[in-house]
């Protein structure tokens, strides 16, 4: 298929590990760390982070192996369509746009919300209020500019976009270091105290929000078709991206316990940036702290961005959402239509406030577990299917990993249901993510017709026949 050759393959493994890394740290670190810490001590929430990590990970082999399987555009949609046909492809593909927009529409409210810290009382203009916040015109302004921005930046080719995405994941990386520095040389381990808070109970409350954090590394498979690499190389750097992101998190939750007493932490709107003052004694380096948190926001809106565009685009190949999206730019090899779409969808996101749009990204976190889900089916049933697939990354003992990958899944679905601390908010984001499914099934049943051209456009793809 002329389209599916059209691609660019410019990414490095740098550039790969960098959509990757720069995906799973935004900004949560810079906010959420006093909490971690208070709710489960020093050691507790470093703990909770190991474990997460390893439950990660059970479901990254999943996809380290099956995306170097099937390097195509759209990712888990093309792995679901191959194991198990076109509705469960659709369904995966149709969720995981929610999961991926979601997070690009949020950044767009998280960029005004931080600047605030930089540059307090810059709010002016009032426009309405949605859910209870006030949206400011100066304030959407902020993150409709950063939207449009990034649109061109995704709109003219993929590699500009990796170059940003390389430059800002360089200056997270470095504040990362001078954090831990400025912790292991001027930090205070009398301030660890209490190593656990609340027992199993504490390190849980920590746990259950973990692998929220982890969400990225499968952005990779979306852009497979872009890569300059040996096709092997994609999964070992997807673990690599799971291994460096935990290792960030353990590294903050350190830095800030060494740092700040607890009530000092208890005290602090943002304990990470207020750490790295308090382990520099200056007010300077919590400027530069919230300067990289800031590189988190852009680095995530990135990489979802690509994700989102790509994963659109490989439905609309698959004649399963308008033609028009599955097109590429003659020029610049990008899917310009589908990133016009994100990005339109980006730029209004501000005016709704941040109330709304967190109920977004709590049913999209929801759609993005459901997409791990099927993935991890998917890598079952082709082990036990097609045991001879072409592996370029092979997992050892793949049917065990996949039966802990779905057990795992699952295990974190029922974090939002009713009943879990973590449930979803009932009308607003179920609302959200039921609207979403029932407008799925109206293009479903829209493209049902053009279920034969489906596939015969995924055997193209996949290259593959009756």
């Amino acid at each position: 298929m002329e389209q599916q050759k059209s691609f660019a393959r410019v990414l490095t493994r740098k550039d790969v590990l960098a959509l990757a890394f720069g995906a799973m740290i935004g900004w949560s670190w810079v906010v959420l760390a006093g909490t971690w810490i208070e709710s489960a001590g020093s050691i507790g929430a470093m703990l909770a982070f190991l474990i997460g990590s390893i439950v990660v990970i059970f479901v990254g082999l999943t996809y380290a192996e099956l995306t170097p399987a099937m390097p195509k555009a759209g990712g888990e949609f093309v792995f679901s369509y191959r194991a198990m046909g076109i509705t469960p492809s659709f369904i995966c593909g149709w969720i995981l746009a929610l999961g991926y927009t979601s997070v690009v529409a949020f950044e767009a409210v998280a960029l005004p919300t931080v600047v605030e810290y930089l540059v307090p009382d810059y709010k002016h203009g009032y426009l309405w209020t949605v859910a209870g916040w006030d949206v400011y015109a100066s304030w959407a302004l902020i993150g409709i500019i950063g939207s449009i921005i990034l649109t061109i930046v995704n709109y003219i080719g993929i590699k500009p976009a990796a170059f940003l995405q390389g430059v800002l994941t360089l200056l997270i990386v470095a504040v990362g270091i001078l954090l831990m520095t400025g912790a292991l040389f001027n930090g205070n381990s009398g301030y660890m105290e209490p190593l656990f808070v609340g027992g199993i109970k504490g390190i849980l409350v920590v746990l259950i929000m973990t692998p929220f954090m982890f969400v990225g590394f499968d952005v990779i498979p979306q852009a497979a078709e872009e890569m300059n690499i040996p096709l092997k190389s994609i999964g070992i750097i997807l673990l690599v991206s799971i291994f460096l992101a935990a290792l960030w998190y353990i590294m903050v939750v350190f830095s800030v316990s060494v740092a700040l007493t607890e009530q000092q932490m208890h005290a602090s709107s943002l304990p990470t940036a207020d750490a790295m003052a308090a382990l520099f004694n200056s007010g300077w380096a919590a400027k530069l702290l919230i300067l990289g948190g800031i590189g988190g926001i852009i680095t995530s809106w990135n990489s979802f961005f690509v994700g989102a565009s790509r994963v659109i685009f490989a439905m609309a190949r698959a004649r399963l959402l308008p033609d028009f999206l599955g097109q590429l730019h003659p020029r610049f090899k990008t899917p310009g239509n589908a990133i016009l779409l994100v990005g339109v969808l980006s730029t209004l996101a501000p005016l709704l406030g941040r109330k709304m749009l967190v109920w977004l990204v709590d049913a999209g976190s929801l759609a993005t577990i459901v997409a791990w889900t099927m993935v991890a089916l998917s890598f079952l049933i082709l082990r036990y299917r097609e045991p001879e697939m072409e592996r370029p990354f092979k997992v050892s003992y793949g049917k065990p990993v996949g039966f802990l990958a779905v057990i795992f899944s699952l295990g974190l679905i029922a974090l939002y249901l009713p009943g879990s601390p973590s449930a979803l908010v009932w009308p607003y984001e179920w609302l959200i993510f039921l609207g979403w499914c029932a407008l799925g099934l109206i293009f479903y049943f829209w493209t049902r017709s053009s279920h034969a051209g489906t596939r015969a456009a995924m055997q193209e793809v996949l290259q593959i026949e009756e």
